[in-house]
């Protein structure tokens, strides 16, 4: 019976320590060679952390985090190193000659709650294809920290409804609506890439009951795309909110900032406003009409912990 006990006990223990931390590397010094397989090991409905540190190297595989294994944390071992791809596109036929759409595109998806990603990236290697996701993000409280995000249009779905989404010192680029959708997302001393053959940086779908839909702070806009070629954001959905504050606007941006969705009438119930901006991109008397300059008082609510209403993301 005593053997028995020990022999539980010790199975307990060594699953707990398993669960903790799970280490992928191509050349099978690890746990798994495979992201996916290390996600799939996670313990299900997980109420505690589990952290899956990823080797250097190009994984090329589409990877899903289901709703069922919550709380995870991937770590790169380097951001430029532990590179997470797939070449999926909106266009491309599945196995029953049907395009796969947009939101079937994507190389990394998170349903999960609690998902945190550090030095990794993620990236959508198709070209300049059409729409293409690099991530597509639907659970609450998803982080990322010092992440790339690579791709053409398309580059990150914020597809949660009243959902969080925090990213700090992350590198992200693409051409049209790069980040799009519902989610309320901030966007901390992040560096945006608007790259040529683009117009578009932000497509928000902000939801009318959502406070908050897009916040960028201190973010620093740049691209190599024409000179004032590129809109701040354009409404997806009418209620589209977005606000840059404090953020550095390169030549790239548009003297308007803003542009509309083609032929809707979004622009009379969407808000998109700037505060105390700067950069050659930075020209207020020129936005259109129905955007907003902040005032001093407007300004206070944008603040991490009424964003995130609490929620407190740490690296």
């Amino acid at each position: 019976m005593q053997k028995i006990l020990f022999t539980l006990i010790f199975s307990v223990v060594i699953a707990h320590a398993f669960a903790k931390r799970i280490t992928v590397a191509q050349d099978g010094s690890g746990d798994f060679k495979t992201v996916q397989e290390a996600v799939n090991a996670v313990p299900d409905q997980s109420k505690s952390i589990t952290e899956i540190f990823v080797k250097k190297g190009t994984y090329k595989e589409r990877i899903v985090v289901p709703l069922n294994k919550p709380n995870i944390t991937l770590i790169g071992e380097d951001a430029k190193g532990a590179v997470l791809t797939f070449d999926n596109y909106a266009g491309r036929l599945d196995t029953a000659g049907k395009p796969l759409g947009t939101s079937r595109s994507a190389s990394f998806y998170v349903y999960a709650n609690g998902f945190t990603a550090k030095n990794i990236t993620f990236e959508n290697s198709a070209g300049p294809v059409g729409q293409a996701l690099a991530i597509y993000v639907a659970g609450d409280k998803a982080a990322f920290f010092d992440c790339r995000f690579l791709g053409f249009q398309d580059t990150i779905y914020t597809n949660g409804r009243g959902t969080r989404e925090y990213y700090q010192n992350c590198y992200i680029e693409g051409t049209t609506d790069f980040i799009f959708g519902a989610a309320t997302a901030l966007f901390v001393n992040c560096d945006i890439f608007c790259k040529k053959g683009g117009m578009f940086l932000s497509a928000a779908s902000t939801l009318d009951t959502t406070k908050y839909g897009y916040v960028f702070l201190h973010c620093h806009i740049t691209g190599d795309a024409p000179d004032h070629s590129f809109s701040l954001g354009r409404p997806w959905r009418p209620y589209a909110k977005v606000v840059y504050l404090y953020c550095d606007l390169g030549k790239v941006v548009s003297y308007e900032g803003w542009s509309n969705w083609h032929g809707t009438e979004s622009d009379k119930t969407a808000y998109y406003a700037e505060y105390k901006n700067k950069g050659d991109g930075y020209t207020p008397d020129k936005r259109v009409a129905w955007s907003h300059q902040l005032t001093d008082e407007q300004a206070k609510i944008y603040t991490p912990g009424q964003i995130l209403n609490g929620w407190e993301p740490k690296p």
